[in-house]
């Protein structure tokens, strides 16, 4: 794949993503966590920036050493987006990944990452896609490839991803819910994911009280947060550096 290196070790600790960061302030106050990314979203939303915001906001992040010294990988989050809407998004903002959330199909994720020399994580519903035998599973070509007729699973929806995608992020609906899913779907969209070299993200009601049962639980290779650890509404530096630490931990 062409984009960033994403890449991390089998045995490393799941990668953390704060997601709708909005203002310098909470970067500069990050400084030193073990965070490895962070989100800007340009979709509609209440955190929603725009591109030269955006700039701005990733300018500081560059700028704010992590742990280890080095700076957050940086993704923007889009629904469905054309490509002359991602081409003008990124001549202002240099980004890192993007992130999509809407009904991008993997020839879409590849030619973007073609184009665009980005990494690629799709978003998909955790649970609308939960299964393979006809339960809980995407119906009559609504999902990637679905033929007429037939329900898709995890493993056949993340097959049409390979060479599309860096990596799927498992949500509710379409993200920025703040629900959890059943979690005992992960299993099955995490073996999908290793057979099609994906790396697999969990989002969906994520917060410090409960990330450590997921860790402990499931393993994913990342964590994706946002509403997670807010109060009223904007990003509170303790919850955050709470949640980095649960995660990091063992």
């Amino acid at each position: 794949m062409t984009g960033a290196d994403v890449s991390r070790p089998a045995a490393a600790p799941a990668a953390v993503k704060i997601c709708g960061i909005r203002d310098e302030e909470t970067l500069r106050q990050m400084r030193g966590m073990d965070v490895d990314y962070v989100g800007f979203v340009f979709a509609p939303s209440r955190r929603r920036v725009t591109p030269e915001e955006a700039a701005a906001l990733a300018a500081a992040a560059r700028s704010v050493p992590m742990a280890g010294g080095r700076p957050p990988g940086l993704a923007g989050v889009f629904v469905n987006p054309t490509m002359e809407e991602l081409e003008r998004t990124l001549r202002v903002v240099s980004l890192d990944i993007v992130q999509f959330h809407g009904a991008e199909t993997p020839d879409f994720c590849r030619e973007a990452a073609r184009r665009f020399g980005v990494a690629v994580w799709r978003a998909l519903n955790a649970e609308e896609a939960a299964a393979e035998n006809g339960e809980g599973g995407i119906a009559d070509g609504d999902g990637p490839s679905a033929p007429k007729g037939r329900r898709l699973g995890p493993a056949k929806i993340l097959e049409a991803y390979l060479g599309a995608a860096d990596a799927v992020l498992i949500d509710t609906g379409r993200g920025g819910t703040g629900r959890t899913f059943r979690w005992e779907v992960i299993p099955a969209w995490k073996e999908a994911a290793r057979r099609n070299g994906l790396r697999l993200f969990v989002a969906g009601g994520l917060a410090p009280d409960n990330v450590r049962a997921l860790i402990d639980a499931h393993r994913p290779d990342g964590v994706d947060v946002s509403s997670g650890v807010e109060t009223d509404g904007r990003k509170d530096i303790a919850k955050i550096a709470a949640f980095v630490e649960r995660v990091k931990r063992g």
